[in-house]
């Protein structure tokens, strides 16, 4: 959502949403107004999940449950209740994954071509560090449809996402950082500038020789590619063979 229309309309469109729901359950659905915070909390942060950088995503989320709080409407609901709405937002965006990528999707068609620079054999294991959403692994399926790609992902959330949307992978809740690379052939991520030198050291440490290192948009600072993919969007993907 974040990345098709202009800010702030992706923040607005959601806490229009979350007061809808919220409203909505209280005269309608005859909803305790703890139960209706819950329920449109939980709506604010399905569409934070599309802010785009971590604080569009913080900005969005906390958006209705500050509004509401603001607009006198909420005499009915305990003190507690707002921990609920904060549990939430710890459970998604764990602060430890605050140094590495926000939340950005692997566009569609993004990894094309992929498979005709690096041909993989049947049965290779391929990786998705920060899956996210899923969206990494659909496009790895789809070049590498013999492969066995699994993803890694901290926020629990999103492991289930991830879980749902790819069921031909497997995903499971670890660090990228603490996760063994040297089972697989091929690593894909979709970082920041900032963690690019830490995620090639890590590769070069880690994977066999003639494995691969993928990275959409963001390259090793002071290191030449191998190939380089150039998506429909303009954005660029480096691979970088490793050894």
């Amino acid at each position: 959502m974040g990345a098709r229309l202009p800010w702030p309309l992706p923040a607005l469109l959601a806490w229009a949403a979350s007061w809808s729901i919220f409203l909505g359950g209280l005269r309608w659905l005859a909803l305790s107004p703890v139960l209706a915070l819950l329920l449109a909390a939980a709506v604010a942060l399905g569409f934070s999940l599309r802010g785009g950088t971590r604080w569009r995503q913080l900005f969005i989320a906390w958006g209705f449950p500050l509004s509401l709080a603001a607009s006198g409407l909420i005499g009915d609901v305990p003190g507690w209740a707002w921990l609920l709405p904060l549990g939430l937002l710890a459970v998604m965006y764990p602060v430890r994954t605050w140094t590495d990528a926000p939340l950005f999707p692997t566009p569609v068609g993004a990894l094309q071509g992929l498979s005709r620079k690096v041909p993989l054999p049947p049965g290779a294991c391929v990786l998705d560090v920060g899956c996210g959403l899923g969206d990494g692994l659909r496009e790895l399926h789809r070049e590498y449809p013999g492969a066995r790609v699994d993803g890694i992902e901290w926020s629990w959330p999103l492991v289930l996402a991830s879980a749902v949307r790819a069921r031909f992978a497997r995903v499971r809740r670890a660090d990228m950082w603490q996760t063994d690379w040297s089972p697989y052939r091929m690593v894909y991520l979709f970082q920041r500038p900032e963690t690019m030198a830490r995620a090639a050291g890590k590769a070069q440490l880690e994977l066999r020789p003639g494995s691969w290192l993928v990275s959409l948009e963001f390259a090793v600072p002071g290191r030449a590619a191998t190939h380089v993919l150039h998506c429909a969007d303009g954005r660029r993907v480096w691979l970088y063979r490793i050894g």
